[in-house]
Parts: structure tokens; C-alpha cells; sequence
């Protein structure tokens, strides 16, 4: 609790469910910072990032926008906004459905597949060093606990 204090430059006492929520914003945060320093070269956002790897799990074949959204990992996301610049990038491609009109449909172009080869190692090379205070033990435990705080 007292590292807690130092990094947010308080004396108060804080209450444990309270100080443990700010623990998770800040931490978010921080994580945030170091993935979009390591995009930022790329011109990528970690939203268009996910945007890519979603198209790439699809494995040739074209997503609609929906899908995309409910696969997104921040679900605040504009996922037109975002496709609409990784058009623009030349990493993606949009395309009408042939059996209906009204379908957009997604697809990851070659450009993209190159830039995710690209980024990805830098990108797991950070969050590795991110965790690397962690053992495999208690990253495991990390996600077990942060499952079952989501689990209402």
C-alpha cells in the first residue's frame, strides 16, 4: 500500500477496493504507454493493432465490421474509424458481400500481413519485458485473479 502512496504522491489512507481499482487504471495505463511508444513508428494505434491481428486470425477469409467489433478488446472502439485508416495505410480492404449488398466485409492485405510481421516481435518483446518481474507462476495467477474479478 505504501508503494501505491509514493506513486500517486499521497498520505491519505485509502480504502483496499479502492487503492486496488486505482492500482489497475494506473497499471493499465502504464502498460498502454509502453505498447503505443513501441507502435508509434508504425503509425499504429493499439486499437488498429488489434484491428489487424483479428484480420490476420481470419486466415485469408473477409470479417464483417460486427464481428470485428465484438472481437475488439476495447469495445468503445469506432471499428469503422479504425478500418478506414488501415484502408487508407493500404492494410486492409473492404469489399462488398456478393450474396448481400448491405455486408461490408474486412479483409487484411498483404501490406498488413508485412507490417504485423514487423511489429509483432517488438511488440512481444515488450510485453515480455513489461512481466519480466513476474514469474510464469504468478502471471498465471495474474490472469486467474483478474478473471474472477471480472466474474460478477
Amino acid at each position: 500500500m505504501e508503494e501505491l502512496k509514493k506513486i500517486l504522491k499521497s498520505n491519505a489512507d485509502i480504502p483496499l477496493a479502492k487503492a486496488s481499482i486505482i492500482n489497475i487504471f494506473h497499471t493499465s495505463m502504464w502498460i498502454k504507454d509502453e505498447i503505443l511508444l513501441q507502435l508509434k513508428p508504425y503509425d499504429l494505434s493499439i486499437e488498429q493493432f488489434n484491428v489487424l491481428r483479428i484480420l490476420r486470425g481470419q486466415k485469408g477469409n473477409p470479417i464483417n465490421l460486427q464481428d470485428i467489433q465484438e472481437r475488439m478488446v476495447s469495445k468503445m472502439s469506432n471499428t469503422t474509424r479504425l478500418v478506414d485508416k488501415l484502408i487508407k495505410k493500404g492494410f486492409v480492404d473492404r469489399n462488398i458481400c456478393p450474396t448481400n449488398r448491405r455486408k461490408v466485409e474486412i479483409i487484411i492485405t498483404k501490406n498488413g500481413l508485412n507490417a504485423l510481421k514487423e511489429v509483432d516481435p517488438i511488440v512481444e518483446a515488450t510485453e515480455n519485458k513489461l512481466t519480466n518481474n513476474l514469474t510464469h507462476e504468478e502471471l498465471e495467477q495474474l490472469n486467474k485473479l483478474l478473471i474472477k474479478l471480472k466474474n460478477k
